[in-house]
């Protein structure tokens, strides 16, 4: 009988929320290969044609301090160690799935990368004709080159990310003319260190500025061109819409006092319904064809988060990101008509895996229910 395993966390939300998941499914909880566990380099034990599902290390300190080296988890940086630590992780698993008779892995290592790699994933979008913001080609090594690219280009207010960054760790919103500028970013500059924090904060010292560009550039940088986003109720909003399979699923609006909407920075869930009138019946349609496009860039993962951002003419429409792990929506129910209704977003993979994976004339891939 056919087995699920997820290389997770033990104990993380995304781990037992997708193992909830399948027992609502009949199925039988995955086994769970922790992180720590395969990026320590220990064997990958793996039952005959078990399916594997990679998932996001989440915030386990031990197995940040095996990605970034050891620190404080808080601190931002070393985004560059992670990645390679991640990608050299998630290939070793890979290796395993295909040394294990009939095992297949259900995450395609290869999208995962480019999708933590910013500038490479803007680039991917962006060939394919998905509307991404403009952004700066090539590397940006500090404050200075910043700021002379940003002029050549006469961009007075950017997003500055960290290539490798997520949750928003190191973003910068700036708005620079001459020497007068303001940064809103949730990095926390003390004692010549970054630290993450959840509140937003403002600098206007351009030396303090021009500290955190400089230690944010030694891990690479992505900077893009501010695109003003529609608001409501004056908060600015985007979307988080998640893709299952080709299909957008799950949406919801994340909407923020600043040019940030991170629910977890202090954004609130808005109202979807006034969303969709806003942009009206083909508007909407529009944003959801985006969406797919923007999934169908990664045509082996499952599952995708797409972070839409609607124009304040509430016509223009543009991918900010696209994450690999973007499914972490608690409390979500699928999109009318998305066929994915009643089920949150781990709900519609599993369902995804069983359409999938699932032999012709059984009932499901273990604990004997019905698909």
């Amino acid at each position: 009988m056919t087995a699920l395993a997820v290389v997770g966390t033990p104990g993380d939300r995304r781990v037992t929320m997708f193992a909830d998941a399948c027992a609502r499914q009949g199925l039988d909880g995955p086994a769970v290969v922790p992180w720590t566990s395969v990026l320590r380099g220990e064997e990958i034990r793996l039952a005959p044609e078990t399916l594997v599902r990679i998932d996001s290390p989440g915030e386990d300190a031990e197995a940040d301090a095996l990605l970034r080296g050891p620190g404080e988890p808080s601190r931002i940086g070393g985004g560059a160690r992670w990645y390679a630590g991640f990608v050299a992780g998630s290939a070793r698993v890979r290796r395993a799935v295909a040394a294990t008779p009939g095992a297949v892995l259900l995450t395609d290592v290869e999208d995962v990368s480019v999708m933590f790699d910013k500038r490479r994933c803007h680039a991917r979008l962006s060939a394919a004709g998905v509307p991404v913001p403009p952004a700066l080609t090539g590397p940006v090594g500090g404050y200075a080159e910043l700021r002379e690219r940003m002029d050549e280009a006469r961009w007075c207010r950017v997003f500055v990310k960290p290539a490798h960054g997520s949750s928003a760790s190191g973003v910068i919103a700036l708005h620079a003319s001459g020497r007068r500028v303001r940064a809103v970013t949730s990095a926390e500059l003390a004692s010549g260190e970054l630290y993450n924090s959840l509140r937003v904060r403002c600098y206007e010292d351009e030396p303090d500025l021009a500290a955190i560009v400089g230690l944010l550039a030694a891990d690479g940088l992505h900077v893009e061109r501010w695109f003003p986003k529609a608001s409501l109720g004056g908060r600015a909003i985007d979307l988080r819409v998640v893709v299952v399979d080709g299909t957008p699923t799950h949406a919801v609006v994340r909407a923020g006092r600043g040019p940030m909407t991170n629910l977890h920075l202090g954004g609130v869930r808005g109202d979807l319904g006034a969303v969709t009138a806003g942009l009206g019946p083909r508007g909407w349609e529009r944003a959801l064809e985006i969406c797919a496009r923007a999934a169908a860039c990664f045509p082996g993962s499952l599952a995708v988060g797409v972070d839409l951002m609607i124009g304040v003419d509430w016509r223009e429409l543009a991918v900010a990101e696209v994450n690999a792990f973007g499914d972490l929506l608690p409390r979500l129910e699928g999109l009318p008509g998305g066929g994915a209704e009643g089920l949150d977003t781990y709900g519609a993979q599993v369902r995804a895996i069983l359409a999938r994976h699932t032999p012709r004339g059984l009932g499901g891939l273990g604990g004997g229910a019905g698909a």
